[in-house]
Formats: C-alpha cells, sequence, structure tokens
C-alpha cells in the first residue's frame, strides 16, 4: 500500500514539506563545505600554464614583481575569463538542484542573489565577461548556454540578473573603493586579480616566492610568478601569476595542489583591452515582468523587512556572526588550520537528519577519532575540513591527520 492515500492531499502536502525541510537542513553542512573550500583554495595556487610563447623581456627580481602588483592601477579594461576548477568535491546528486529550485520558489531568497549564485564556481568550466571603469562601475557577466547571469555595480546600485529565471536582486552599497572593499569581503574570488591578492597574503617566511621566465597571455607580454611553501604538510603545490609586463595586472592564476594531477584553479584572461568601456554596459533597469528582490543594507538588515531568517529554522544572520566571533587560527603559514565552534551543531545523526539523509551526509564525509572525540572529515583535492560531534570544526589546506592532530592539541 502507498504510505499516503492518493485522496489525502494534506498528508502528501505535509510529505513534501517535510522532504523539503530535510533537504534545506542538509544544505545548512553541506553547501559550506564546498564554500570553503573555494575560499581556502586562494591561500595559494599552481602551474600548467599554457604560454603561447617566451617573450624576451628585461630581468626582474621577485620582490619587484610583487611590488609591479601592489602599484598597478588599472582603472579601465573588458575582456574575458575563463575558470576551471576541480575540487574534487563529492557528487551532491539532486541536492543542488534543491537548493537552486527552493531560491526560485521563494524558500532561500533570490536565485540572483550573487552570494549563492557565484558559488557556481566552485566546480567545472566557466566563461565571465569582465568590464571596469574606474573604482564605481564594473559588471560581471557568467555566460552558461543560452543563459547569461550578471552582477551590476554602477554607483550606489548593485544589481545581479539571472535571464534564466527572470529575477533580479537589488542592494545598495558606498561610492568609491569602499564599495570594492565591501564586495571583496562578500564575493567569491573570480578574476585573476582577485585570486593573486588573496594568494600574496599568505607571503611569509614560510613561502618561497620566486620568477619562473616569461609568458604570453591574452596576447599580451608577462612575467611567472611562482609562489610555494618552504615546508611539507600543506596540501598546496605552488601557484603561478602571470603578472602583464606593462601594467602589473595579473593576467592568469594557476593552481594545483602537492598531490599532483590537474590544476584545482584555473583562472586567466583568453581576451582583455585596456580601453574606456562604453557607459552602457552598466547601466541596468530590471526587465518587465521580472521579480525583484532587495538585498541588505550595510546594516546586515533587509532594506524592506528587516534581518532575515532562513525558513528552515536556521539562526539569523546576525547571530550566526557572533558564533564565528571566536574563531581562530592555529599554526603559522601554509600549515595553518582555522577552528571555531558552533555551539554544539555537530553533524546531525540518522534520526535527527531523516534516516537515509543521515547516512548521505555520513557518505559525504570519513569517520575519524581521536583524543577528542569522534567526528567526520570532508575533504576535497586541497582543503581538508573535520566537524567533531560536540560541533567544533578545522578547517585548513593540510592533510587529515593534521586536522586531527590539532582537534587532540584543542581538547
Amino acid at each position: 500500500m502507498a504510505p499516503f492515500a492518493s485522496d489525502d492531499s494534506t498528508a502528501v502536502t505535509d510529505a513534501d514539506e517535510l522532504r523539503a525541510a530535510r533537504r534545506r537542513k542538509a544544505a545548512r553542512y553541506v553547501v559550506p563545505v564546498a564554500v570553503v573550500g573555494v575560499a581556502a583554495a586562494t591561500i595559494g595556487l599552481v602551474p600548467a600554464l599554457a604560454d603561447s610563447g617566451d617573450p624576451d623581456l628585461p630581468k626582474i627580481s621577485a620582490q619587484e614583481l610583487i611590488e609591479k602588483i601592489a602599484a598597478s592601477d588599472v582603472q579601465q579594461l573588458s575582456g574575458t575569463v575563463k575558470i576551471t576548477t576541480d575540487l574534487g568535491l563529492p557528487d551532491l546528486g539532486g541536492l543542488e538542484n534543491s537548493l537552486a529550485s527552493g531560491m526560485e520558489s521563494g524558500d532561500g531568497g533570490s536565485s540572483a542573489d550573487p552570494s549563492s549564485k557565484l558559488t557556481e564556481l566552485v566546480t567545472g568550466t566557466h566563461t565571465l565577461r569582465v568590464a571596469a571603469d574606474g573604482p564605481d562601475k564594473q559588471k560581471l557577466s557568467l555566460l552558461e548556454n543560452a543563459a547569461e547571469y550578471s552582477v551590476i555595480h554602477n554607483g550606489k546600485d548593485v544589481w545581479g540578473y539571472d535571464s534564466k529565471s527572470n529575477e533580479v536582486y537589488h542592494s545598495t552599497a558606498p561610492d568609491g573603493a569602499a564599495a570594492g572593499k565591501e564586495r571583496k569581503e562578500q564575493e567569491v574570488p573570480a578574476t585573476p586579480k582577485d585570486l593573486a591578492e588573496e594568494a600574496l597574503k599568505s607571503v611569509d617566511d614560510t613561502t618561497s616566492v620566486t620568477v619562473d621566465g616569461t609568458a604570453q597571455v591574452a596576447g599580451r607580454d608577462a612575467y611567472r610568478l611562482v609562489i610555494k611553501p618552504k615546508d611539507s604538510g600543506s596540501t598546496v603545490g605552488q601557484i603561478t601569476v602571470a603578472v602583464d609586463s606593462k601594467t602589473g595586472l595579473p593576467l592568469k592564476f594557476t593552481l594545483t595542489p602537492a598531490g599532483g594531477g590537474a590544476a584545482v584553479v584555473d583562472a586567466g584572461f583568453t581576451q582583455v583591452g585596456f580601453g574606456k568601456p562604453a557607459a552602457s554596459t552598466f547601466d541596468f533597469t530590471p526587465p518587465k515582468g521580472a521579480k525583484v528582490t532587495e538585498g541588505k543594507d550595510r546594516e546586515g538588515a533587509d532594506v524592506e523587512k528587516g534581518p532575515r531568517h532562513d525558513p528552515a529554522g536556521a539562526k539569523p544572520e546576525e547571530d550566526l556572526g557572533k558564533e564565528l566571533d571566536g574563531l581562530k587560527v592555529i599554526g603559522k603559514g601554509w600549515n595553518s588550520i582555522a577552528t571555531f565552534d558552533t555551539g554544539g551543531q555537530g553533524m546531525p545523526s540518522g534520526s535527527e537528519a531523516g534516516g537515509d539523509l543521515g547516512g548521505f551526509l555520513g557518505s559525504l564525509g570519513d569517520k575519524v577519532k581521536g583524543d577528542f572525540g569522534s567526528g567526520t572529515v570532508f575533504s576535497t583535492r586541497l582543503v581538508n575540513a573535520l566537524m567533531t560531534d560536540d560541533g567544533k570544526v578545522y578547517v585548513g589546506a593540510v592533510t587529515k591527520d593534521a586536522l586531527v592532530k590539532a582537534a587532540d592539541a584543542g581538547k
């Protein structure tokens, strides 16, 4: 017999809502691991540059090249970026589709929200069209088959538009450099310049930095800057950044793990120009019939409705921020591990997650034990994350054993 009578529409509706709630609950555990993987990947990345030539350029030291990147002040450009990411994330089955459909139906916000849409860059190959005209005008478009997703910043307005769902996301930002800083804090790094800036933050006495010849990228002569750990133990192999010899702009960024194999992140311009984009490039008016969602203001509240709450029962965003105030970093340089306490909310058991869903979540990671107790390690080709059963999290571009050792030391 079917679990529900065919004419019992109320029971069927309740069952559908229950399954949807369970999927959303699972997403709160699984998706952050994927996002952390991308964020952590930007601390170090490796070469496989498809050079189209070795231009004869004046000699330059690594320090001089780093200074050249820091001094780069390209205000106007337009071009196309190809980015390939292979973190080796587990197959999430239909979970990703469930999240997308939930967003489009209004359960989790807008499908045009940049904070969720740009996480698609965590896997696969994508083509981005970029344009900039000073600190107040930027546009990034993600091209996907017949659809297009764009983020447009023009003055105080920031727009996200998803042509597939015909949804628009709108928020405001302060003018000038402050706006650029705020967006960088909120967005997934997507261009070679974004990635290079994050990688250079890791340069310290645990890092080897050298200039390894020249390359030609998007028809431009470039130097190759190589950044890699001095010590063993990190899962990071090395980073290669192709730096434009004239402007100092990073043109290509490639990463591979210490274990070898294909690049984990490979992002580079396939075409770039430094002329002033047409003013119309940054114009945007919501299309007729589009669903428009107002985003957050600078204080973190919705423009119209105040602080947002997760419909599946998650805590308000402001409370989540307080929970992560205790984030600490263990170790130094490439072997450092970030740790924080979720407040006792560890991996859900089978009963908490809903039968088969508990087993599904468990299958995404490896169970480990130590002096700290027990937990689950989620792995990518570069980043490992340990979530203990009592809700503590350890994340780093280090081996699983290093995470267990850190958890034991923190007991």
